[in-house]
């Protein structure tokens, strides 16, 4: 999957218009560096498409613990966006995370999150179907 298709999948899961989808993705994958270790993130960032990648490097090596709400909070300010459309956001790309990596990669990744993460990196059903 190319940097466009990743983008434009993003964008038709969340129906954000594709630059708030953009920057929902930037902002989603930044902050989820943050959220798990440093090991992790360039680990995700090695299987992200080329223009996404720098996105995904963590600041540091230990994690940061905070909650769902922390997460969308934070993706809101970064990508511009009000919570309920940041929410939608993190959601999709968790979503396209999904089909972009191996199972035991997405795993890797969102095995290291909270159980009140679910929400957002829901293993069994396509982001769009959840919200219907």
């Amino acid at each position: 999957m190319n940097d466009n298709e990743f983008l434009t999948l993003v964008a038709t899961r969340s129906g954000l218009p594709s630059e708030q989808a953009a920057a929902a993705t930037r902002a989603t994958l930044t902050t989820l560096a943050e959220r798990i270790d440093g090991g992790e993130a360039r680990d995700l960032a090695g299987r992200l498409p080329s223009g996404l990648r720098a996105h995904a490097f963590g600041a540091g090596e230990a994690a940061e613990r905070f909650g769902l709400d922390v997460f969308v909070a934070r993706v809101a300010g970064r990508a511009g966006l009000d919570g309920d459309r940041a929410r939608d956001g993190v959601a999709a790309v968790f979503d396209v995370l999904r089909d972009a990596l191996d199972p035991t990669a997405y795993e890797q990744v969102v095995g290291h999150l909270p159980g009140e993460y679910a929400d957002v990196v829901d293993q069994s059903t396509p982001f769009v179907r959840r919200r219907a």
